[in-house]
């Protein structure tokens, strides 16, 4: 099934920023409402929103006109009929969304797919009110829809494999990070952000701290721009208050909004959020706030709602918490998340320590987090890098990982194909910047060395795998997501795939692998222009070049895949494979040549339009960097791969070791432009 026409009932602020993301993402949509008022102010907040994107040069004006013409409002229900998926963003009333499907059931096709964007109610039971409830499946955004990439999918309990199939592709089509959530109160997120927000509330009520005091020290712990106050404020106090009393009604009296919630809300008035900040109060409030988190993060999983990694990436994208609840606590250390939890589970009667809790402490265990998963099927082993939340990025841990399970399906004799893919909207958006700048300011450049030589290991394994090795791209693969994919055997990417190396651009050279397997790909002409420019190359470039073997529509890939296993017929990497450059490819290939490298390098010479261009935006990369990788190219491509490899590897420390570096890797950090000084 393909999703070609998507329905949105409700045009109010989620409904029409759910239908601009997915208008967007290139999909046609129907916004309905029951009056043609509520239809024309949904379409004027997504023009409000696109005009915003505008101004920040996120789209241009010529983008904005197809994103709108993609868009169609209507108060008529028949042209939801052929809809793909039906996704209904009403208020919270349960017996409104219970009519409305049991209408929408007898209009739309029987492949239509039915979603609720719904917060507070069961999606089984709305799912009760039509016949097919076995596609009928929670899909739950937030605000705003067409910025924050979370997405809870919460299966009912007749919700089908085919449908939570096409909604998590659904997810990957419009660029949403999806969690999968049980379906009980609350799913996972507000389970535990509507508690924080009702603490809050609790600790002004007892005259413990006032509002600025406690919004301020929320700020520092949780490292938030807004603190529960003024959140309330912008997201609508009724909507905190509404919440508190669906949860209460589904769970227990602790979720029961405080009397100071209620009053604030019946008054209608936002809260004052002006006052003085008194820093005495940020123990008993950090410990408060923190309690009231750690314990119903932990109750979650116990009652196996989520994952610990899903719940951290409901809160660090969903929230836009720095940390989630998990890592919080593994920061805080398990005996203080304890007595914490253990202080806040006094307070409240109906609460109880969490076992799960409780074991991680009798155990002395942090809570370890899975990055690297796999699933065998079918003779087919899928290795998913998820870490969507940092774009799949490497380190330490994710290398182990990746190890520990490419060596577990790789011993596996029933395995016959092995498929690497990453969450989210990358394959695997290159190395933890992070660990380089930790590693260069404490001095430890040879953890960096040890690291790298550790990743050379892994992807070797990969490419010397005797199994079908098969690289699935339908997000990007830089630097070392790049270098991974390039040890497949083939790799298969989506229309809204890309690849690149931009290390030189931020100090260093691809150490991986890219500067070696590349050049034995592409040529070392075209390499050395991937890796000195930075450039990063859409699906269908890399295919014309032979960097990558195959590009199809998104919602085809796996059945293209399954094709090309279940065939046999796979077009595989090869060391001079012939391609058909185009006229710009071609002349870019030429200056690129031992010929002409010092002129695009210098920028002097005989160089046309195109040939400036390039050299300009080389003058912008790292000097060292752009000098170091020249050499290990032209020093390698001569050499077997492992030769090569040792190469590469040998001059790491000596890049690593310059202010460029260091320069390079902040300037991603601090999101500015690097001043390289060649030294």
């Amino acid at each position: 099934m393909k999703i070609q026409k998507v329905g949105i009932v409700g045009a109010g602020n989620m409904g029409s920023g759910i239908a601009q993301k997915i208008a967007q993402e290139g999909i046609q949509v129907v916004m309905l409402d029951v009056e043609n008022r509520f239809v024309q102010k949904g379409m004027e907040n997504i023009k409000k929103t696109i005009l915003e994107a505008v101004k920040r040069g996120i789209l241009t004006k010529e983008q904005t006109e197809v994103i709108l013409n993609r868009i169609r409002g209507t108060t008529n229900k028949d042209e939801l009929k052929d809809a793909d998926i039906v996704i209904e963003a009403v208020f919270e009333d349960i017996d409104v969304k219970k009519n409305l499907f049991k209408n929408l059931d007898n209009i739309c096709s029987d492949k239509t797919i039915f979603g609720s964007n719904t917060s507070s109610f069961s999606i089984t039971e709305l799912a009760s009110s039509v016949k097919r409830n076995d596609k009928f499946i929670g899909l739950h955004f937030f605000y705003h829809p067409a910025k924050n990439r979370l997405l809870e999918i919460i299966p009912g309990e007749d919700t089908s494999k085919e449908t939570i199939y096409l909604a998590n592709l659904f997810s990957r089509i419009i660029g949403k990070t999806a969690i999968h959530v049980k379906d009980l109160p609350g799913f996972a997120v507000n389970r535990f952000f509507v508690p924080w927000l009702n603490e809050a509330t609790r600790i002004l009520e007892e005259g413990i701290a006032n509002v600025s005091t406690i919004d301020n020290i929320a700020k520092k712990v949780f490292k938030i721009g807004m603190g529960p106050f003024e959140l309330m404020n912008v997201t609508g106090i009724p909507i905190a208050y509404h919440s508190t009393i669906g949860l209460a009604e589904k769970i227990n009296d602790f979720y029961m909004s405080s009397d100071c919630l209620k009053k604030q809300f019946e008054k209608g008035e936002l809260w004052n959020l002006n006052g003085d900040i008194d820093d005495t109060k940020a123990e008993i409030v950090e410990e408060r706030l923190l309690g009231a988190v750690f314990t119903v993060a932990s109750i979650l999983v116990e009652e196996r709602v989520s994952n610990i990694e899903d719940i951290d990436r409901g809160a660090k994208i969903g929230l836009r918490w720095r940390m989630g609840p998990f890592e919080m606590m593994n920061q805080y250390g398990i005996k203080k998340t304890y007595d914490i939890v253990g202080k806040f589970v006094k307070r409240y009667p109906m609460l109880k320590m969490p076992f799960v809790l409780k074991h991680h402490y009798e155990n002395m265990e942090p809570w370890r987090f899975s990055y690297v998963d796999l699933e065998t099927r079918d003779n087919i082993a899928k290795i998913l890098i998820n870490r969507p939340e940092a774009m799949n990025a490497i380190n330490e841990e994710v290398i182990r990982q990746l190890d520990e399970q490419f060596t577990t399906a790789n011993n596996n004799p029933d395995v016959k194909v092995i498929l690497l893919e990453g969450a989210g909207k990358a394959f695997i958006a290159g190395a933890d910047i992070q660990y380089f700048i930790n590693k260069i300011k404490q001095n430890k450049i040879d953890d960096i060395f040890k690291f790298t030589k550790y990743g050379h290991s892994v992807i070797n394994k990969i490419d010397a795998s005797k199994k079908l090795v098969i690289a699935k791209l339908d997000g990007l693969a830089l630097g070392g997501g790049a270098e991974i994919a390039l040890a497949a055997d083939t790799i298969i990417a989506s229309n809204k795939g890309g690849i690149g190396f931009p290390e030189t651009g931020i100090g260093i050279y691809p150490g991986l692998g890219g500067t070696q397997r590349t050049p034995r790909y592409i040529g070392k002409e075209l390499a050395k222009y991937l890796i000195f420019t930075g450039k990063i190359l859409d699906a269908k470039t890399a295919l014309s070049i032979g960097l990558i073997e195959y590009v199809v529509p998104l919602d085809e890939m796996d059945s293209k895949i399954s094709e090309l296993i279940n065939t046999g017929k796979i077009l595989k990497k090869s060391i001079g494979r012939e391609v058909r450059l185009s006229e710009d490819l071609q002349k870019i290939k030429e200056y690129f040549s031992d010929d002409n490298i010092e002129t695009i390098l210098s920028g002097k010479g005989d160089l046309n339009k195109l040939g400036h261009k390039i050299s300009k935006t080389i003058s912008y990369k790292a000097p060292i960097a752009v000098k170091l990788a020249n050499k290990i190219i032209d020093q390698g491509i001569s050499l077997s791969l492992n030769e090569g490899l040792e190469i590469e590897l040998s001059h790491l420390e000596e890049i690593f070791s310059t202010h460029d570096a260091l320069e390079g890797l902040n300037s991603m950090i601090m999101r500015k432009r690097p001043e390289f000084k060649s030294e």
